[in-house]
């Protein structure tokens, strides 16, 4: 490879470097200048406003957040496959829209089917 085929990555090497230096240099200064005080507050473990519990740290979980975690993995997922689609809506033309409408509808019957089955009702 040629040192002019590198040329147009040189502004994102920059970037780069400059993002990364400019992390590293943020993270010193504020562990040298930051306020150490500790306490016990400050030492105890708190996730997700839930008190900590003596004794096993296995706990059970319900089943919704496992349900919740997966519907968003779909619908994430579906917006990583709509993303490529939008960028190329034009050279795709027709077909690529019914594609995608049929992507999308399939979908939206999978969420009704969720919304009707109850997973999104967080209080039940």
């Amino acid at each position: 490879m040629t040192p002019d085929a590198l040329a147009p990555y040189l502004p994102l090497l920059a970037v780069l470097v400059l993002a990364g230096g400019l992390g590293a240099i943020v993270s010193v200064m504020s562990a040298l200048l930051g306020p150490k005080r500790p306490s016990a507050v400050k030492s105890t473990i708190f996730e997700a406003g839930s008190e900590p519990s003596p004794g096993s740290a296995r706990q059970r979980f319900a089943v919704k957040f496992y349900v919740v975690a997966l519907l968003f993995i779909v619908f994430d997922i579906e917006t990583v496959f709509l993303y490529p689609w939008a960028v190329n809506f034009k050279a795709l033309g027709w077909f690529g829209y019914g594609e995608m409408a049929v992507f999308a509808v399939t979908l939206v019957i999978g969420l009704a089917y969720v919304w009707k089955k109850g997973a999104l009702d967080w209080e039940s």
